[in-house]
């Protein structure tokens, strides 16, 4: 861990006379097009390398025709070299739907992707920040997550493909960093959740939220006893940016995450309460490998940062169902891309 100075900021939290050029791998998706929109609205230019394989363009029509924005789209492995200043790499699926269906195309993005961003970051002497994941820390045997926990993985279960690779791309940017000077952090990311999020994204609040919506029981995986932690996207995707720019971080690991925790079956009630809906609750299997129990310490980040979730559940819920909802009355869907070949 470095120093616990916040970095100066300007009034709208961004970074203090500076202007950067920031690829951001992943930009179409539901993180990183909020990132690049933000990115924007600080001054930034940003260039957007995306496959569009569980990204898509709508996510991009508020900037799509920013003059400081431009959208590449490429596989990250193979990512173009380019001047810039600045890398945030979040081109991996991110959802157990994603993921499974495309396992290789996962782990591809998580090691090569990572390895081509590290050589541009090298080339060009830019830093990089890797955006890992929680899953990391697999199904806990220490509560809450701090960063310096070495986690429960099993390697060869049902997420395998994204919590090893993700493992991989972190020590992958560790070597780099110590063997070739490339500044870099990682910062992993807890349950995030808004506007953006596919429907058929998989993740527990767009199903939920989707079923409602339907008219359709709550899917409930197994008892409804685990817990899990819910970042809105504006305060997560704020983190984030807060270390990207950051021009003193270097070899940071932090968690970005909220830590009110809340069980699956609260979560339930809440969904219907938030779509004026009461009962309509079913209980399903299990997903197997599915963790317990999921809460971040996030010590790191408002030591340095002053960071924090703003965003209350109820909120934020409000607001992701109004984008579902307003998906529905245009008739309009956002479906997932082609697998790339």
């Amino acid at each position: 861990m470095g120093g616990v100075t916040p970095v100066p900021q300007s009034s709208d939290g961004g970074p203090a006379g500076s202007s950067r050029r920031i690829l951001v791998a992943g930009g179409a998706g539901f993180l990183g097009s909020h990132l690049c929109e933000l990115l924007l609205a600080r001054g930034h230019r940003v260039v957007c390398v995306d496959d569009l394989s569980t990204g898509h363009t709508r996510n991009l029509e508020a900037f799509r025709d920013h003059p400081r924005f431009e959208l590449i789209r490429a596989d990250v492995a193979a990512t173009p070299s380019m001047p810039v200043d600045a890398i945030a790499h979040l081109a991996s699926p991110a959802s157990p739907v994603d993921y499974e269906r495309i396992p290789i195309h996962t782990m591809r993005a998580n090691s090569l992707g990572t390895w081509r961003l590290l050589d541009i970051a090298r080339e060009r002497r830019a830093a990089l920040l890797f955006v890992s994941t929680s899953e990391v820390y697999g199904d806990p045997l220490v509560h809450p997550q701090p960063e310096t926990y070495w986690g429960n993985v099993d390697p060869i279960g049902p997420r395998s493909c994204y919590d090893e690779s993700k493992r991989f791309g972190e020590a992958l940017v560790t070597a780099y960093r110590r063997e070739h000077g490339v500044r870099a952090n990682i910062v992993r990311l807890f349950n995030t959740y808004g506007p953006r999020m596919r429907p058929d994204d998989g993740r527990v609040i767009p199903a939920m939220i989707s079923a409602a919506l339907d008219g359709k029981a709550l899917p409930l995986h197994g008892d409804g006893s685990q817990t899990r932690s819910f970042c809105h996207a504006s305060d997560t995707v704020a983190g984030i940016s807060h270390v990207l720019t950051d021009a003193d971080a270097d070899g940071e690991v932090l968690n970005i995450g909220n830590p009110a925790e809340i069980t699956m079956l609260d979560l339930a009630h809440a969904v219907l309460e938030g779509v004026g809906r009461s009962g309509g609750i079913e209980h399903v299997a299990k997903r197997p490998g599915d963790p317990e129990r999921r809460r971040p310490v996030i010590d790191r980040m408002q030591e340095r940062y002053g960071w924090g979730p703003r965003v209350s559940l109820t909120d934020g819920l409000a607001q992701t169902i109004r984008w579902f909802a307003a998906l529905r009355a245009t008739g309009e869907g956002v479906p997932v891309g082609s697998a790339p070949g």
